[in-house]
This record gives C-alpha cells, structure tokens and sequence, in this order.
C-alpha cells in the first residue's frame, strides 16, 4: 500500500504565548531537534516520499523545509476563520492512504513505522479523570463513541491513518463543513463523529511516553529543561530582566486575546500575577 503525510501546521498555538509570536510551535527546538524535522525524519525513514505540510500563521518561516526535505507545502488561508478541518480541506487532493499527524506532536519512537489496513486514531489510557476526548470501543477495537471528558479512559492523542475510503468518505463532510458557516468551528474529528455509522476507524493503543505533546510552556520545561533557564524568546528576557527574575520563575503563562487575536499573555512570579501586552508592556494584574 503507498501511503503519504499531511502534517498540520497552520494553528497559531495561542497557548504557547509569547513563543509562539516569534516561532510556530512546530518549529520549536526541543532536544537538539526542530519538532517538525523530526516527524518528517520519522516519516521518511518508514518509506514516506510524499509528505504535505499545511502552513498558515507564519508561514514564511516553513519555506526552508522544501529544499531542505523536498516536502510539498499547501496554505491555508482560513486558519484564523476556521477549526481545523479547513487544513485538511485545502489539502483534499491529497488525502488517500494517508497518515495525519500534528506538527507539533514529538514522537520518542517511530510511530509510521507500522502497517495498517485500518484507519485509525493513536491512543493513550489516561487514568483518573480527564478533559480529553475519551474513546468507546467494540470488541474488535472498532470507535463507536468519542466523549469529550471522561476518566480512567483510552483518550484520543496523536497521529491518525485514513485508509483511501476513509479519505473518500470524509472528502464531502470537509466540502460541506467548508460552505457552511455553522460548521467553521468543528474540527475534522467531529465531522467524523457525526458520522461514525457510516465510517470505520479503529483505535491503535500507545504506552504512555511514546506520544508527547506540550500544551504549555510548563509542560515543554517538563520534557526539555534547557526552557527553564532560556526559552529564547526575546519577549521573556525583556520581561526577565525587568523583574530582575530568571525566566525559570515565570510560570503558568497564558495567552490574552481580544477579538480572537492574542494580544499578550499572563504568567505568575514569585506568586505575584502579571499581565504583559505585546503593545503596551507589563503591568501587575
């Protein structure tokens, strides 16, 4: 079976403010490798020649991958209008027996290597409770229910295979999803759920530690301590040095928007809350 990659990469990653201002999430260093080089590392060396990357906010800074990787780039101009199955939607052409990955996730083993006749959605047991989206099963492995929340739960994380009737039976949801302006929120997922009668996909289950992916700034310095003392965002040492405090120090940061646009951030220091404006500077919330 000849299979490709879409990897999605047109997100801004607001909950990686500021980092995200200067850098795309997937173009962060993390253990001496770019997070989007690796994966497409991993692709090729499980024999994937065709690798698409869907590029939106910042996408200039994507260019070097074509030469670098001969790596296809297709934009995404709806990104800040629509969730994101508009990436696949501008990528259509492409799907077929395809593997759908995030760019942003980092891989500590080779995941493409294995074989799949099955579509199917990666999957790791979360135990406790959970935000997640929680998966429910057959008895041959086959999804017959998401919920959004949920404990002691195998939960939806990381890549995804479409087999080619996958592909077919998605590609008029996503045109749909597309022309209507309700639909602009949905992420592709659910549009798969509202169908999930008439579409076969399977759960393929991970240990913990294989899939790894940081929605915050705190959970990468967990993973890669080299951000604790210096994230290499110019913002953070402005604000470091400010305060006269090490970046370490500055923790729970969270993106602050107005009109859907992220405008600055929040964190705390030394148990005091701050606010910073990418316009107006820091202030003491």
């Amino acid at each position: 079976m000849t299979r490709n990659a879409i990897i999605m990469a047109a997100g801004m990653s607001s909950r990686f403010a500021p980092l995200s201002l200067e850098t795309p999430k997937a173009l962060l260093n993390v253990k001496d490798e770019i997070m989007v080089e690796r994966q497409i590392g991993q692709l090729r060396e499980a024999g994937i020649d065709e690798i698409v990357i869907v590029v939106g906010y910042l996408k200039e800074k994507f260019e070097y991958l074509k030469e670098k990787y001969h790596v296809i780039l297709v934009e995404n101009p709806y990104y800040k209008q629509m969730n994101n199955f508009s990436t696949l939607y501008v990528a259509r052409e492409y799907l077929k027996n395809t593997w759908i990955c995030s760019a942003d996730n980092y891989f500590t083993e080779n995941v493409f290597m294995e074989e799949s006749e099955n579509a199917f959605y990666a999957s790791e047991y979360a135990d406790g409770a959970t935000e997640e989206w929680c998966i429910k099963t057959d008895n041959t492995g086959k999804i017959i229910g998401v919920q959004i929340g949920g404990e002691n739960a195998w939960v939806m994380k990381g890549h995804v295979f479409f087999n080619e009737k996958f592909s077919t039976q998605l590609l008029p949801y996503l045109e749909e999803a597309f022309q209507k302006k309700e639909l602009w929120d949905e992420y592709w997922e659910n549009l798969y759920m509202a169908h999930m009668d008439e579409m076969e996909m399977y759960i393929r289950k991970y240990d913990a530690g294989i899939i790894e992916e940081f929605d915050s700034i705190d959970e990468l310095r967990e993973f890669d301590e080299k951000y604790k003392e210096c994230t290499g965002s110019k913002v953070l040492r402005e604000v470091s040095e400010k305060l006269n405090c090490p970046e370490g120090k500055m923790t729970q940061m969270k993106p602050v928007k107005s009109n859907g646009d992220v405008i600055g951030f929040e964190f705390l220091c030394d148990g005091k809350k701050y606010e910073y404006s990418y316009t107006s500077g820091l202030k003491t919330r």
